[in-house]
């Protein structure tokens, strides 16, 4: 994959030369010689509004691998390969009707300089502490974006996971630094997405509990978080009585679409039905889009396009 970005050359000012070409493999190079070139870029990134006129979002979600799940519908090692992740993510950006990705500096660096996220929504994932699998996992410190780093780049918002154990002691500190950072993010007048799940340990693992009882909890904790609920949006799971679930809230929500599992056509349609609640105001999905069955990440995203905005994004992206 080539795109255009913007780095300068230490051959002199970019002035009156045409942007440099950049591809995946350029991206070490780059960041050896010109690592000035991505706050640059930040700088100069073009932006968009949060919302367009339907109010509605589909964010590509890409900060799986910062908390080491790199797993995909059983296969371990599945966004093992940055280089092909980023193909991905460039494929699925590229697509009508995708606002914006959700991701870690690391990986939003890179699609910075690739240039795809310019008129894109770049959401700064801001706690990654909690990996997959270790005694310490709930434990989701805050070890990426501050909302001070947020706000100073240009991002449009910053994501939390908050996982609440009411076994775990450790459980309020997550509280305190999430409510923390949706007040800081509310300054700056920027989206905070708070990610809650009720959550255990069952056999040495931490388990979210994804019944309607154990999510409407989860909600009512967060959005009491911070000092201001203005620019506070969740991110829930697809659940069963979503109605009644949604009823627990007036927050602008977002879907998420976890680890896949089954037919996709079934995620789809669970999709179409939870999107005709009107506090659901879009979806944030990461590997059911860029790791489908059948590898065909434009036509998943072209799919989930449709349900978000509608039939004239899923109708352009077949003309694409």
């Amino acid at each position: 994959m080539t795109t255009t970005t913007g780095p300068t050359s230490s051959a002199g000012p970019a002035t009156n030369r045409p942007a440099a070409r950049v591809s995946v493999a350029d991206l070490t190079e780059i960041r050896v010689r010109e690592p000035q070139s991505i706050a640059d870029a930040w700088a100069s990134r073009g932006r968009r509004p949060l919302v367009g006129d339907d109010g509605r979002l589909l964010v590509v979600a890409a900060d799986h691998p910062a908390r080491g799940a790199l797993g995909v519908r059983g296969a371990g090692a599945a966004m093992a390969s940055r280089s092909d992740l980023l193909e991905r993510l460039a494929t699925a950006l590229s697509r009508p009707g995708v606002d914006g990705v959700l991701g870690t500096p690391d990986v939003l660096d890179d699609l910075l300089l690739l240039g795809a996220l310019d008129d894109k929504l770049a959401i700064g994932s801001m706690n990654r502490g909690g990996l997959q699998g270790a005694s310490f996992e709930l434990d989701d410190r805050f070890t990426a974006y501050s909302a001070a780093e947020i706000g100073d780049r240009g991002l449009d918002g910053g994501k939390m996971l908050t996982r609440i154990c009411l076994e775990d002691p450790g459980t309020v500190a997550t509280l305190q630094a999430s409510a923390d950072a949706v007040t800081a993010l509310a300054q700056r007048r920027l989206m905070a997405m708070v990610e809650p799940f009720l959550s255990t340990r069952e056999g040495g693992r931490v388990v979210n509990q994804l019944d309607p009882d154990s999510t409407i909890r989860s909600i009512h904790i967060a959005q009491g978080l911070g000092a201001s609920s203005a620019y506070t949006w969740l991110k829930l799971p697809v659940v069963d009585e979503l109605d009644r679930v949604m009823d627990a809230t007036t927050l602008p929500t977002l879907l998420l679409g976890g680890d896949p599992q089954g037919d996709p056509h079934d995620t789809y349609a669970a999709w179409g039905r939870a999107l005709d609640l009107p506090a659901v105001r879009g979806l944030v999905v990461g590997r059911a889009l860029l790791y489908p069955p059948d590898g065909d990440v434009a036509a998943a995203v072209d799919i989930a396009a449709g349900l978000v905005h509608g039939a004239r994004h899923d109708t352009e992206g077949s003309r694409a």
